[in-house]
């Protein structure tokens, strides 16, 4: 008997240095939401949702997909909204915009509130919240869902990443002298000059969405339908965990609190064999090889303003090389090395041995795709996080980015020429890719590890900082460097008395007059 249980413990001690994960003590119910996403995002939450549907769990998934989700332990419920509608949206509009694009949310908000609130069915699945155990909400854009985690254990996924925001509301306020803002990235050590425009980019950011634009506005829409209800930025201060969508072989390499766990390229995955046209299209390329053109789900290619799309036609007749363009309509006047798609297989196209170079707007996913499979990149930024990713692609030396502004014929031509012959981007996104792979556990084990364990400890208080609480005032401790300033100054006040009086006793009062006759 005392053999067997040995056996069994050894077995389980091999296991758990192999990185599975033991199996889950319950059944649990997870509410995911989601209701304000792009397709990116939900690419973060499947991975997650169907490694805890696989461990026995029931998932339901609050979204605007309508792509079917087929496994019996995931109940996917549609909203019916698409506030995110790929089709009608051109995010070109928004190249200029300080904020990144986000200037949009504003008076969507609001609209998003009372669409939501006023369905039958979303109000039926507010009221069922309590009958779950955990509640999972997308970080980004979805303050709209918080009232579904008040006085409920609740966990978030920041599927962009490392937010400063994010972080500082977990009780990790990370300083804009090393931290990269929202918006863009500088190379380390900064200037004076950069740590400026940096400071400004954190505060200016938080305070907008935060304080000033897209929460307040939201706010007075959810006040009005739910007096009683905690302020939504006090509901989010209660969250248990974050799971970030970054890595330190990727990303910035920052500080962490135990209540951020980094789960960045969970959705990456080996390459699969192609279908057999796209196969044969890159394999007979030769040595000059294939570059793979995409803009992601949400900057359609067909929304890219005609003389950049001209720009990029004639540049492509003059590379050797072939290209495989994303774009979902017909186009006239391509060259023979061009092949244009509505729907194209990245993963499997970028872990293609003679693909050799991925143009791309910067999106968080494609990025971790292209490093992943160890394809270098040339990065276009449209909006959000965007310009940020290219900047860290050109400083860690991934590849290269150009703007939009900045975007003729013979700078395609010679950006693509410098990647495509130059070893050092290839050695260098290898290099990243064999860090990201050399992990002990993978993100979708740790995610869904940490996810068990807010439900098994009821919330998990412990993971959380105290410094989650704290008040700006607080936190900098400005309050005790006030009095600390007021007490120095009466010092030296009393000081001074003090000295003077002394020199008095001393000296005499005044100098004396010397009489002359």
């Amino acid at each position: 008997m005392k053999l067997a249980l040995l056996c069994v413990l050894v077995a389980v001690l091999a296991g758990g240095a192999a990185g599975e994960l033991a199996p889950p003590q319950a059944s649990y119910k997870i509410l995911m939401l989601l209701p304000v996403s792009s397709r990116s995002h939900r690419n973060v939450f499947l991975p997650l949702a169907k490694a805890l549907a696989e461990r026995g769990h029931k998932i339901v998934m609050l979204t605007s997909d309508e792509k079917p989700i087929k496994h019996p332990n995931i109940y996917k419920f549609e909203h019916g909204h698409k506030f995110f509608d790929e089709e009608a949206l051109n995010m070109f509009d928004y190249l200029n915009d300080p904020t990144g694009g986000f200037s949009l949310m504003k008076d969507l908000f609001p609209t998003v509130a009372r669409k939501l609130y006023d369905s039958p069915q979303f109000q039926e699945l507010y009221n069922k919240r309590k009958n779950f155990d955990l509640i999972i909400i997308d970080q980004t854009f979805n303050e709209v869902a918080y009232p579904f985690a008040y006085e409920m254990p609740f966990i978030t996924v920041a599927a962009g990443g490392m937010d400063p925001r994010h972080s500082a509301v977990l009780g990790n306020v990370l300083l804009p002298s090393y931290a990269s803002n929202l918006l863009f990235d500088y190379p380390t050590p900064m200037t004076v000059w950069q740590r400026f425009v940096n400071t400004v980019a954190h505060i200016g950011m938080a305070v907008y969405w935060r304080h000033w634009a897209v929460v307040p506005e939201l706010q007075k829409e959810i006040s009005a339908r739910f007096p009683d209800l905690p302020p939504l930025l006090e509901i989010e201060r209660n969250q248990s965990l974050g799971l970030f969508n970054s890595h330190f072989s990727i990303s910035k390499t920052v500080p962490l609190l135990p209540s951020q766990v980094e789960v960045g390229a969970m959705h990456c995955r080996p390459a699969t064999p192609l279908p057999e046209d796209l196969e044969s299209w890159i394999s007979g390329a030769g040595p000059e090889g294939v570059i793979y053109f995409s803009l992601g789900s949400v900057a359609r290619g067909n929304s890219m303003p005609a003389k950049y799309r001209q720009a990029f036609i004639e540049a492509f007749h003059k590379l050797p090389h072939r290209v495989i363009w994303k774009y979902e309509e017909d186009l006239e006047g391509l060259p023979e090395n061009v092949m244009i798609s509505k729907w194209l297989p990245q993963q499997d196209i970028l872990g293609h041995d003679n693909v050799k170079v991925f143009i791309t707007h910067g999106g968080q996913l494609s990025t971790q795709e292209s490093i992943y499979h160890a394809t270098p990149l040339l990065a276009l930024p449209i909006f959000s996080d965007q310009p940020r990713n290219a900047f860290f692609v050109k400083n860690s030396g991934f590849g290269e980015m150009l703007l939009w502004e900045e975007l003729t014929v013979e700078a395609v031509v010679d950006v693509l020429t410098e990647i495509t012959t130059n070893p050092k981007y290839k050695e260098n996104v290898l290099t990243a890719s064999r860090q990201l792979r050399d992990q002990l556990t993978t993100p979708q084990e740790r995610a869904v590890f940490w996810t068990e364990y807010v439900i098994r400890h009821k919330g998990a208080p412990q993971l959380r900082s105290p410094a989650a609480q704290l008040s700006w005032v607080e936190f900098f401790m400005l309050d005790v460097l006030f009095f600390f300033h007021v007490a120095v100054f009466i010092s030296i006040r009393i000081l001074r008395v003090v000295m003077r009086g002394i020199s008095t006793l001393v000296f005499g009062r005044g100098n004396h007059k010397v009489k002359t006759q």
